[in-house]
């Protein structure tokens, strides 16, 4: 290739370059907006949002069953459950897991599709408040600037807590307080490791693991969260269930 037209490719692939960057980040949301969870717990989120937008194109009626609960009142089962099912690995990364982000890539390029695993509980919590459950490339790139953001300017128990309280866990209903009033007509304070299990297990898909929907295929998540849990050393084994392998994972899909 002559220089001249070697020079031309590099200035389009800069400008290709300087685009995409721009339209990445035209999508963020403010950073105040970000640094102000530290103090201040969210109203609406984009997943609130985005259900609520699907059931209107439904011609149903949104709804939002959610109660806001301070960390020290969440079950120490429940928040051992979380960790061992979506992110054993949170204390000790700034936001994003390399380890697991490169076997969610290479599992996504043998599968030849997005499928889930990989992203932090910041990821995810980056994901809950500010954009939307539509998986993409350029979605994955926002959700980990934010969830850098977040790790600057939130301390670890604000994540989870902020996380614990936001999540989806069934139709229109966000957060553990509302999920353990809803399923086990407990506070979430009051789980038991069995319950917290169950809870865990749903945050993949909880409109499809979901122990009215299905409870078979909830059952066999839990069994799947509780062995994680044995192991982790948050339970005895004889509670978790017992081999040497652990129960498959659900596709959630």
């Amino acid at each position: 290739m002559k220089p001249r037209h070697l020079g031309t490719v590099v200035l389009v692939l800069g400008l290709l370059l300087l685009a995409v960057g721009a339209y990445v980040l035209s999508g963020l949301p403010p950073r105040g907006q970000v640094r102000s969870l530290a103090r201040l717990n969210p109203g609406s989120t984009g997943v609130m949002r985005e259900r609520a937008e699907e059931a209107r194109k439904a011609g149903r009626r949104p709804r939002r069953e959610q109660v806001w609960v301070p960390l020290p009142r969440i079950s120490r089962s429940l928040i051992e459950a979380v960790l061992v099912a979506e992110d054993i690995r949170f204390f000790g990364h700034d936001g994003i897991d390399w380890e697991a982000l490169k076997e969610s890539v290479e599992r996504d390029l043998k599968e030849q599709r997005f499928a889930r695993g990989g992203s932090t509980i910041t990821q995810q919590l980056a994901k809950n408040l500010f954009f939307s459950t539509r998986k993409s490339p350029v979605r994955k790139l926002r959700e980990a600037i934010v969830a850098r953001w977040l790790e600057e300017d939130l301390s670890k128990r604000r994540i989870l807590e902020l996380y614990l309280n936001v999540i989806e866990w069934g139709d229109g209903i966000y957060g553990c307080e509302a999920a353990a009033r809803h399923y086990f007509d407990e506070s979430a304070a009051d789980l038991d490791a069995q319950q917290a299990a169950g809870l865990a297990a749903m945050i993949p898909n909880p409109r499809r693991i979901n122990p009215a929907r299905d409870a078979a295929l909830y059952s066999r998540a839990q069994k799947r969260i509780l062995w994680l849990m044995a192991r982790a050393g948050y339970v005895k084994q004889v509670v978790g269930g017992m081999g040497a392998e652990p129960p498959p994972v659900e596709d959630a899909e």
